[in-house]
């Protein structure tokens, strides 16, 4: 209550906008535009998951959508957990090709053992999982066909 009554009051933009930034997601998904169909768009992109080690969780290339999980690792502090989600979303191209719009987020438990279940997620920042990502699919897209 008391950020929107300093927002509200205040004349600077620039506040405003620093404020709104800080508030909201830290990290919107990433988006580029492959040259193929949806069906092998979504298929190098689960190859992709799987050269980076993710686990399939859902999804389909009907649906347009791929979830996926990192295995659990354990965390910075004693008995805590990490884990890494990536939701991949597909969908046509108003020219050709495939829109692939990627977001992946960081899983911690602090206390697994105590409090199993308790865990929060954040959009990860700055990370270069990204630029892995899409440059697995787009080696994934190049590759000939499996049993050729």
């Amino acid at each position: 209550m008391c950020v929107a009554a300093l927002v509200a009051g205040c004349e600077s933009s620039d506040l405003r906008d620093t404020i709104r930034t800080a508030l909201g997601p830290r990290e919107a998904p990433r988006t580029r535009v492959f040259q193929a169909d949806q069906r092998a768009a979504y298929e190098a992109a689960r190859a992709a998951a799987d050269a980076m080690g993710y686990h399939y969780v859902r999804g389909g290339p009907a649906q347009g959508e791929l979830d996926e999980l990192s295995s659990i690792s354990g965390g910075d502090d004693a008995g805590s957990s990490r884990q890494i989600s990536m939701k991949v979303r597909l969908g046509p191209d108003a020219e050709a090709g495939t829109v692939v719009t990627v977001s992946f987020d960081e899983i911690l438990e602090a206390a697994s053992a105590t409090q199993a279940g308790m865990a929060t997620e954040t959009p990860m920042r700055d990370t270069p999982l990204y630029e892995v990502f899409f440059r697995n699919l787009q080696n994934a897209l190049q590759a000939p066909p499996k049993g050729q």
